[in-house]
């Protein structure tokens, strides 16, 4: 059999239009029915090397048709070749005996049929308990129970799809013997029994509904960074400071003082004194503030979010959030499972960007790479944030945040409306909460973090030392006098910020570190700060890109960035003059 269209037909309200989306992903076309007013969706599904259509017919409760939606249902079933269809019966699992009907009227006429037991997961608070087993030994087609809401059972009804074969067309009996078959059916393969929702079912229940779970979504994540800011601070204050500036820091001045304060040496590796002092954040050596931004300022926050993301996701809210996220994401042009490397994002663009190969299509990872790489700041960028504009106050820190979402979010809108192709739906099955066990989630974030130091202290130290170079030899100096009109005039920056703009190629935290010693105005380090995010990645995500999209894909996201980086950077002048 040649299987070139899937039809989803059921009665109306049981969860067919969510199964489709399961089945289709999220680049669907809806069209009107030739001569009627009823509304078709299509979408297309890979079954192995193949692609086929996916046909979402309006809901009907019978093939007798009686209305204007149930005759278009009925007649496009009956305009395809048998052997080239599979018809994919959704039913509501708490309302067998109404659903199976149509169930029947199906199988008399002999259309190859798959069984989707859809919203399993109420028959189980509600105390219905159906054999599965039986139930598709009575009807002869095969049986998968699902929970559209969270994809349960997903998987197994599309390896069952190509299963589907023509049945022989059975004997026409009235609508009281169907009735009677059903009943027989039901007594056969279904019992009832009380039961109460555990507290965990009623948090795992709440959690993927769309209005408790957007609420609950945003108080976890509100929390999510309270803590890791806490921690991230904690550790600073208790353990960095105190090993920087009472262990090291005498160490350095003693090296600084054995060598030349004005030779190459000296600015290599101690960097220039400010005040006649080191100063860990401005002087730029390879001993002085290359291991303090990396191991006392960033390093903290890294373990904190590593921390915080490994309790979420191996407790098992992840899953339910990229759940709770779909149909909001499926508007960018990606499913809600990209919400996972977009949180590791926040910590390292570079295995956020990694992480989009579990996106199946090339325009997906297009999409969430590029919204990556422009929209979510990492967690060194993120230290930086905080550190030089949270002294003006959290809603300077929340604007920078609000911008950043914002361009995300019109992007991702933009991009999805205009690029060519398809985006599947990933299949994510949910586990039922649990809370880890500690040596696991240690375990897991001492591999992160590892992973963190091992890619980004060389690329630190290497940009430090390109970046130094080029002080010394006053080349910074020509790229200020060239750029410096244009970040002056659209951005309304002052020119000196040109080169900690530029050294946000190399390194984020290193060029925002550069812009604190400039005494800008907190509009101003707003601007920087957005600018930084949404331009050119450090070198490492740059190379990640290249080599995840290849050369095309770059030079696409880089002119996308490009482009962005100027449109808002001159909004933002505009709108927040003075």
């Amino acid at each position: 059999m040649k299987l070139k269209k899937i039809f989803l037909l059921g009665n109306p309200n049981v969860g067919k239009s969510v199964v489709f989306s399961r089945l289709t992903g999220v680049h669907v076309v809806s069209s009107n029915y030739p001569g009627t007013t009823v509304e078709i969706t299509k979408g297309y599904l890979k079954l192995g090397a193949e692609t086929v259509e996916v046909i979402d017919l309006p809901g009907t409760y019978s093939l007798e048709s009686s209305s204007d939606a149930e005759e278009v249902a009925v007649s496009l079933l009956k305009e395809c070749p048998r052997d080239e269809i599979a018809v994919l019966n959704i039913l509501d699992a708490t309302n067998l005996e109404r659903n199976l009907f149509l169930t029947l009227q199906l199988i008399e006429e002999g259309y190859p049929l798959i069984v989707c037991l859809n919203m399993c997961d109420d028959t189980v608070h509600r105390g219905i308990h159906i054999d599965i087993g039986k139930l598709e030994g009575l009807l002869g087609v095969a049986v998968v129970p699902t929970c559209a809401v969270t994809g349960m059972g997903i998987k197994l009804l599309i390896e069952k799809i190509k299963d589907a074969h023509p049945l022989p067309a059975k004997e026409k009996v009235t609508h009281e013997e169907r009735w009677k078959n059903i009943g027989q059916i039901i007594d056969s393969s279904q019992s009832l029994s009380h039961r109460h929702h555990t507290p965990r079912e009623i948090l795992e229940d709440l959690s993927v509904r769309p209005m408790p779970g957007l609420f609950m979504a945003a108080g976890i994540i509100f929390i999510a960074f309270k803590v890791v800011r806490f921690i991230g601070e904690f550790l600073i204050n208790r353990v960095s400071d105190p090993v920087f500036f009472k262990f090291y820091l005498p160490l350095l001045e003693n090296i600084s003082s054995s060598l030349n304060p004005k030779g190459f040496l000296h600015h290599l590796f101690i960097g220039d004194l400010i005040g006649g002092k080191i100063d860990f954040k401005q002087s730029l050596g390879l001993f002085t503030t290359a291991p303090y931004i990396e191991f006392a300022m960033v390093l903290p926050y890294v373990v904190s979010f590593y921390f915080v993301l490994s309790l979420l996701e191996d407790i098992g809210y992840l899953p339910r959030l990229a759940m709770l996220l779909d149909n909001i994401l499926h508007r960018l042009g990606l499913h809600g499972y990209a919400i996972i490397p977009g949180l590791l994002g926040f910590g390292c663009n570079v295995p956020g960007i990694l992480a989009t190969r579990v996106l199946e299509s090339k325009r997906e990872r297009f999409i969430a790479a590029t919204l990556i790489s422009i929209g979510i700041p990492c967690v060194p960028l993120q230290a930086m944030i905080f550190g030089i504009l949270g002294s003006f106050g959290g809603f300077y820190v929340g604007g920078v945040y609000l911008i950043l979402f914002s361009v995300l979010v019109v992007l991702g809108l933009i991009l999805n409306r205009t690029l060519k192709g398809y985006s599947p739906e990933f299949l994510l099955e949910i586990p039922p909460y649990r809370f880890p066990p500690l040596t696991m989630l240690l375990q897991k974030l001492y591999f992160r973090v590892k992973g963190f130091l091992i890619e980004a202290v060389p690329i630190v130290l290497l940009g430090v030392l390109i970046i130094n170079v080029l002080l010394y030899l006053r080349l910074f100096d020509y790229m200020t006098a060239f750029f410096a009109p244009l970040v002056t005039g659209l951005f309304g920056l002052p020119k000196e910020a040109v080169v900690g703009l530029m050294i946000g190629f190399f390194r984020k935290d290193v060029a925002v570190g550069m812009l604190a010693p400039l005494s800008l105005s907190a509009r101003q380090l707003v601007i920087c700060a957005v600018l930084l995010a949404m331009s050119f990645p450090c070198i490492a995500t740059f190379v990640v890109l290249l080599k995840e999209l290849g050369i095309r894909g770059l030079l696409r996201a880089t002119a996308i960035m490009i482009a962005v980086s100027l449109i808002v950077g001159t909004a933002l002048n505009i709108f927040l003059a003075p």
